[in-house]
This record gives structure tokens, sequence and C-alpha cells, in this order.
């Protein structure tokens, strides 16, 4: 109790022992100082302040108890009732303020239990909030708030980090705002959170700069009420990635080694048909023109297949590579340089956004460059001359950096997407199949990865992603 009226002290101590023996232990601070010396040390339950003590006041001592940043109950007592004391007293913190000439043990007593139970559930309250406000802020999940129209009430640093749109702007989106495909915010944005429990799904979604994010996403109701969920999106991206570079190695070695078996065993009776036909052309019945004509055409496609073959084994085998740093930019300039006969000739516009910094990458200069010819030389052929758009740009993520090549041309139908780096797969009249095969090779072979986007009518995408020298 901090009073400097010994009598105060005496009647409420006299009080509280009439009323509850032995429950209470009341210690006096005679002074202001004393008062603020016995904050200081931040041992007591409850504190009992009046609101005269000489030169300051009452609310002096809540002040202190701000400066200190010290949360304690404070009942406050007056010398008569002043609405203006009380208001004052309230907003200053205190937890209870009494009338002196209307204490009595019960009311006391009273006031003092009731303010130590409210104190106490406030602070388990303020624990409970300060907890769940750290796993807010700190997790590097994404965490949204929505309502039930799925506007964005509230995100944690993690989602406004990644989606990196202004606080401000993301609070006047939709989720479905977010979403990459635009089937799916339709579905989305026509679902009614509040009768479908706990969603959880995967989707793609899209950040400020263009940048897709595979994600997993769980959605709950959070709060009845008032209509809120929560959203709560996991980053899937680098794991869906090294699934798909998984996926791209194994599949391309299951291919190398049926390349080795087909070789093998279409070679040997190759050549033997090949002796076969240069024995026959030595005989007799090979001197008449229309037998040699038919040696001819089967010495031809005996040698084609050959050349295929070879094609095959070439595209299909771990090539050796002579790896150093060098500028992407340069490697992609150059493959452009390559391409220029062909651009020209078709009309096609190039559209660069690579960036500005320079990015250096460990390469086999000669290959890369060819694979990105390939992708460059397909996206001419399928557009039509004198409109197409060639876009080639790069973006870097993580370690990583992401070259994108498109074209605005004919696209490729999705029912083939899935076969295009495929051997011998290939929709031209004339070519092997093997180009998109020699460069998966080759991007594989830099420890990177290749995909393909498409839509018939609206062009192709090809994205690649190759490690970043550190």
């Amino acid at each position: 109790m901090i009073d400097d009226d010994e009598d105060d002290f005496f009647l409420v101590n006299a009080l509280l022992q009439d009323i509850s023996p032995d429950q209470y232990l009341l210690e006096w601070a005679s002074s202001y100082q004393k008062g603020m010396d016995a904050i200081a040390r931040q041992q007591h339950d409850l504190y009992l302040v009046d609101y005269r003590l000489g030169s300051h006041t009452g609310i002096d001592i809540l002040k202190y108890f701000h400066v200190l940043r010290y949360e304690a109950p404070v009942i406050l007592f007056t010398g008569k009732g002043d609405y203006q004391i009380d208001n004052e007293a309230m907003a200053a913190g205190a937890s209870e303020y009494l009338v002196k000439s209307e204490i009595t043990a019960t009311l006391l007593e009273r006031a003092i239990r009731y303010t130590l139970d409210k104190y106490a559930h406030l602070h388990e309250i303020a624990k409970s909030e300060k907890r769940y406000f750290s796993i807010f802020e700190k997790s590097n999940d994404l965490i949204l708030l929505v309502d039930r129209h799925q506007r964005i009430m509230a995100a944690n640093p993690a989602a406004i980090r990644l989606f990196g749109y202004d606080e401000n702007v993301l609070y006047s989106f939709h989720l479905s705002r977010l979403f990459a495909v635009t089937e799916d915010a339709v579905a989305f944005d026509s679902k009614n959170l509040s009768q479908h429990g706990i969603i959880q799904q995967e989707y793609v979604l899209r950040n400020r700069v263009g940048q897709l994010l595979d994600v997993m996403m769980s959605i709950s109701m959070l709060d009845e009420k008032n209509d809120q969920y929560l959203c709560i999106i996991q980053d899937i991206t680098a794991r869906k990635q090294k699934a798909r570079e998984k996926q791209q190695q194994e599949k391309f070695a299951i291919t190398g080694r049926i390349a080795r078996v087909v070789a093998h065993e279409v070679r040997n009776p190759l050549t033997n048909i090949l002796l076969a036909t240069s024995q026959l052309k030595m005989e007799p019945l090979a001197e008449t023109d229309e037998a040699q004509l038919y040696l001819d055409i089967m010495e031809r496609n005996c040698q084609r297949i050959n050349q295929l073959v070879s094609a095959l084994l070439e595209s299909t085998k771990m090539v050796e590579l002579t790896m150093k740093p060098v500028l992407l930019n340069s490697l992609l300039e150059k493959a452009l340089q390559l391409a220029a006969d062909r651009l020209q000739l078709s009309n096609t516009r190039v559209v660069k956004e690579l960036t500005d910094k320079p990015l250096e990458i460990l390469a086999d200069e000669d290959k890369l460059v060819i694979a990105f010819l390939n992708i460059i030389i397909n996206g001419i052929e399928a557009m039509t001359p004198g409109e197409g758009v060639l876009e080639i740009s790069s973006v870097v993520e993580n370690k990583t950096v992401i070259i994108r090549i498109s074209d605005n041309g004919s696209g490729i139908p999705e029912e083939n997407l899935n076969k295009l780096f495929e051997p011998f797969f290939t929709s031209k009249t004339k070519g092997t199949g093997l180009g998109l095969t020699a460069t998966q090779n080759i991007i594989l072979n830099h420890k990177g990865l290749i995909s393909v986007k498409s839509k018939p009518g609206k062009g192709t995408s090809f994205f690649i992603t190759i490690p970043l020298l550190p």
C-alpha cells in the first residue's frame, strides 16, 4: 500500500484482517519515493495506491509502471468520488478505484479478489495472444486471414515477403487473385468456405513479379461468429522442383538404357543386311537397272537407320562437358546470333527481358548455346512468318536463374506435352525428333531443369533452370 497517511494504512490492514485473517500480507510504503522503490523490486501481487501523495499523485505512480514496462494490478484510492480522476486513473492503467470514505471490509476484499482474478485472466489471454502472435509473425509458412467472401484481411511477414505486394494492396485482393491458373481461381472463388470444412489442396499461385509458386493450401474456420478463416500456405516449390528434376533424370536414364539396347539389337542385323546388299551388288543378278535400283534403296535406308541409331545414342548419352564460368546473357546472345538468319527470313520480332545483373554460371559454352538454339529454332518454326514474337527473359530465384523462351506460335496439344522430350517424337514433317532430347540431355548435365507450358493457338514457353555460381 502506497499512502503517506499511517492511519489509512492501519485502517485498511484492519479491514483485511477482519474479513480474511492471515490471507493477505499488506506492506506499507509511506511516501512516493518508497512506493517507487517497492514497485521497482516487482515483488508484490497487488498495489493499493492513494491518489494524493504529497506533490505527486497516484497517476504518477501508474505512469511509472509504464516506464518500467511492468504489468501488475493497481487499485487507486481517492478521497472523494470524482469522475474526472476516476476516468484518468482507468485510462492510466488502474484496475479498479475506490473512494476511501465508502470502503468497507466486504467491498475492499471483493475489489481485491476480483482485481486479482481479472488480472490473472487477462494475463493468460495476453500470454496466449503473444504466443500465437509470435507463431503468426515468425512462421516460415504463409498465413492469411480471410473473410467468408475470401477477401484477405491479414497476412504474416512471410506471406507479404513472398507475394511481394504492399500490405494495403494485398488486403484489397480476394484469395483467388493470387491463383496462377484461371480455372483453379474460378473454381475456388465459387466455393462456400463455411460448407467445406477444412480444405487442403495443391495449387499454383503467382506473386507480384510473376514467379510461379507450387503450394499446399489449407483453409479452416477460425472464428465462426465473425466468419473468419485461417489460410495456411506451405511453399512446396523447391520440393516439387526437386521431384520434377528427379523424375526427369530417371526418365532420361531409362531412355538412355532403352536406346543402347535398341542400338545393339538393330545394328547387328543392320550390318548383316548392308554386307549382304554389298555382296548382291557384285552378283550377276544385280547387273540389271531394276535390281541395282532396289539394292541402292536398301543400302541408303540401312545407312539412314544407322545414322538415326547413332543420333539416338548421341542424344541420350551423358555428354562430356568442358565446364567454366560464363555469363548467362552472353550465351543467350550467341544463340540469337546463330539464329539471326532464320529470325530475319521469318521476320520474327525478338523481345528480351534479361536481368541487368551479370549472372555467372558454370557451363560448357558450346553445348549450352546449342541447347538454347534448339529451343529458339523450334519457336521460330512454330510461328507464322511476319507475325512471330519471340520473348526471352531471365529471373533469379534463390540460387538459380530461370530462363523463359516463349513464342506466340501454334502451341502444343496437351496430350503431346509429356512426349515432347522423348526420342523421335516430332510434329514436324521433316526432322528426327531428337533435338529436344539432346537439349534436355545438355540441361540435365548442367544440373539444370527444363519444363514446358503450352496452349494450342496461344504459343509455347520453355523454362530452363540453371544453378548460379556462388
